[in-house]
């Protein structure tokens, strides 16, 4: 089955004490209610940092420059009718307030208790390897 691939890129933001912002997707949208890092698609002609770092300001008001993305995961993941590809970044550094803009819920997490939050199937590999790591 023929599916189209969707790129996307995510950060998973740290805090001084540890603890990893989550953002409980909004009502109306596919997910609708679970946990996953900030992040989302890939357009044209941008790269992963890119978008991401658009994708930051538009949904947590935040601005984060592209050298203090640190590349960590990548991920492929088929869905039904669509493949996931999502490229994942690590960072501690932003500038602004964190304000999310499109109503969502956010939450700090600490790694060891990511299990406690439901998330999309393409994000629950990196919540069991960030709680393994730390």
């Amino acid at each position: 089955m023929s599916r189209p691939t969707i790129l996307v890129s995510a950060a998973i933001i740290f805090d001084d004490a540890g603890k990893i912002l989550l953002a409980q997707r909004p009502a109306g949208k596919s997910f609708a209610g679970m946990w996953e890092f900030p992040g989302g698609k890939v357009e044209a002609c941008e790269s992963p940092e890119e978008a991401l770092q658009r994708e930051l300001k538009e949904e947590l008001s935040i601005f984060v420059r592209i050298e203090d993305f640190d590349a960590y995961k990548f991920v492929s993941h088929a869905y039904d009718d669509f493949h996931l590809v999502m490229v994942v970044y690590t960072t501690r550094r932003w500038e602004g307030d964190l304000v999310p803009l499109e109503g969502q819920n956010i939450a700090w997490v600490y790694p060891k208790d990511l299990q406690n939050y439901s998330a999309p199937p393409a994000d629950l590999p990196l919540f069991k390897l960030l709680a393994t790591d730390s």
